[in-house]
């Protein structure tokens, strides 16, 4: 008999194989083993040989022979070759789908046998999509590959797709082998609309402006890309989402005047939108307002003047407040006037109209007159008369007017006088004050004679007053009584006369007996 070992052989693809053929024949004649493998004898002994068999890459049947007596015997042995899944590829075509699109879901394993012992699984998530193997034998001979269509959903954004990969081996007398794929993610977009650009038509030169570009019906919004540019200069853009909707807002400050053309380029995923929008640029500085003289004295000409800037074009129609009439066009306007004190302070404003595109546009600047005149200490602000109440708290009052604004000095009985201090009213403050008001144009004094009232003075006049109201309702009340009651006055007359007669001699009796 012929025997061979091992009596079942799975070789990984590429390994090698260790062989042993053995008779019973006491002494056998020719043997061997025959197969189109590479082999190679590394044992031998009476009854048996050994060969190691190496490179195996793909199925064959080994057969093992001896001759006994004349007679050939021979065993034979298949060997199967299998290859783990040790690379599962999982496609996702596209990577990015547009909601209610298609998208596929393919696996492949590009190296693996045997192929019929192979199951292939589709995953969302945890969920099985679809289950695929290769039991038959015509499907033995095609690729290790599953796929499967799909179509998309917004709540399919960000999901995990992955593909499981099992080879049986058991029924061989090998084991159960695993492998996956790399888990790939599915995005899904929505961009049906064109973005949409907010910007001003026109634009001034060296000016910041803010611009903005919109998308709505976008998802996922917040993934949104923006790009920003004016002519050739990108902008910074500051983004934004809120729902289904995204923007960009940006600050612009254009550098040249003329047509350009702003633009936004949007994009998400694999998708992009360019939306351009023109705008004019134009130069238009205030206008210049000069006073040729700014701090004029009293009484002098003061010449104002408002043109437009040179950078402006064309000329702007120019408005000077106070001008008797517009200037033509390109010429300046202008007001010749000799200052007064009330001129000190007064505005100017010059107003320059441009007209752009069909738009007019309006600057305006505006100076103040400041006329300088020497000081003054009026009556109005300076009484050269003031009256304190003893005990009250009371400043010297004395405004002096001027430009520039005059400075005060108050003295008092030799010694400055403190303006801004409050003093309690005393009748040492009774007295005359000397102030002067100086600035640069000159100087002015007044003398300012204050009385400090007591209280007992004025409860005195409030007795005066109080006597002189009674005396008058005396005098009306007798006048009445001289009037409206004769008669009584002669009934009465004598015995009032006998009562003072009565107190004259009362009175002399007391004087007599105090001399006694």
């Amino acid at each position: 008999e012929v025997s061979v070992w091992p009596d079942q052989a799975l070789v990984e693809f590429g390994q090698s194989l260790v062989v042993n053929c053995s008779t019973t024949c006491p002494d056998p004649g020719p043997s061997g083993i025959e197969t189109f493998l590479k082999k190679t004898q590394v044992g031998k002994g009476p009854q048996w040989k050994e060969f190691l068999l190496e490179d195996i890459t793909e199925n064959s049947i080994l057969q093992c022979f001896f001759s006994c007596a004349g007679i050939q015997k021979d065993k034979s042995l298949g060997i199967s070759v299998y290859q783990l899944p040790e690379q599962v590829i999982l496609e996702l075509q596209p990577a990015w789908v547009a909601v209610e699109e298609a998208f596929t879901v393919k696996c492949h394993v590009p190296s693996v046998a045997p192929l019929e012992n192979l199951t292939l699984t589709l995953l969302q998530g945890n969920q099985e999509l679809c289950k695929k193997n290769f039991v038959s034998l015509a499907m033995a001979a095609q690729r290790a590959e599953v796929a499967i269509s799909v179509r998309a959903q917004r709540a399919d954004d960000r999901c995990n797709f992955s593909c499981h990969a099992q080879l049986d081996l058991s029924s061989q007398g090998g084991g159960l082998f695993h492998s996956s794929s790399a888990i790939k993610v599915l995005r899904i977009f929505e961009f049906s609309q064109s973005p949409q650009i907010w910007v001003s038509p026109l634009l001034e030169v060296g000016m910041a402006e803010s611009v903005s570009c919109e998308v709505a019906r976008v998802f996922p919004a917040k993934e949104v890309m923006f790009s920003m540019f004016l002519g050739d200069q990108e902008l910074n853009p500051f983004l934004s989402w809120e729902g289904d909707t995204a923007w960009a807002n940006a600050t612009v400050r254009a550098m040249e005047t003329g047509d350009q053309e702003l633009s936004c380029l949007v994009s998400l995923g694999p998708m992009e939108q360019k939306t351009r929008e023109p705008v004019h640029v134009y130069s238009f500085p205030p206008p210049i307002l000069e006073i040729q003289e700014s701090y004029p004295l009293v009484g002098t000409e003061v010449n104002v003047t408002c043109s437009g800037h040179v950078l402006t074009s064309p000329s702007p129609t120019l408005r000077l407040q106070g001008a008797p009439e517009l200037p033509a066009p390109g010429e300046p306007a202008w007001i010749l006037l000799t200052a007064r004190e009330e001129d000190d302070g007064r505005n100017f404003s010059c107003e320059a109209i441009l007209e752009v595109q069909g738009q007019q546009l309006i600057k305006t600047t505006a100076v103040q007159l400041h006329v300088f005149y020497e000081p003054r200490l009026e009556e109005s602000d300076c009484p050269g008369n003031q009256t304190w109440v003893e005990g009250t708290e009371r400043l010297l009052t004395c405004i002096p007017k001027g430009n520039p604004t005059p400075s005060m000095v108050c003295t008092w009985n030799g010694m400055i006088f403190d303006l801004e201090v409050p003093q309690r009213a005393t009748q040492n403050h009774t007295g005359t004050y000397c102030c002067v008001a100086t600035n640069q144009l000159g100087s002015v004094s007044k003398d300012i004679a204050v009385v400090v009232q007591g209280l007992d003075e004025d409860l005195s006049s409030t007795i005066f007053v109080i006597i002189i109201v009674a005396l008058g309702v005396g005098v009306v009340t007798i006048a009445l009584y001289l009037n409206y009651g004769p008669c009584k006055t002669d009934r009465r007359k004598l015995p009032y006369r006998q009562k003072e007669n009565n107190k004259e001699e009362e009175s002399q009796l007391d004087v007599q007996q105090a001399e006694k």
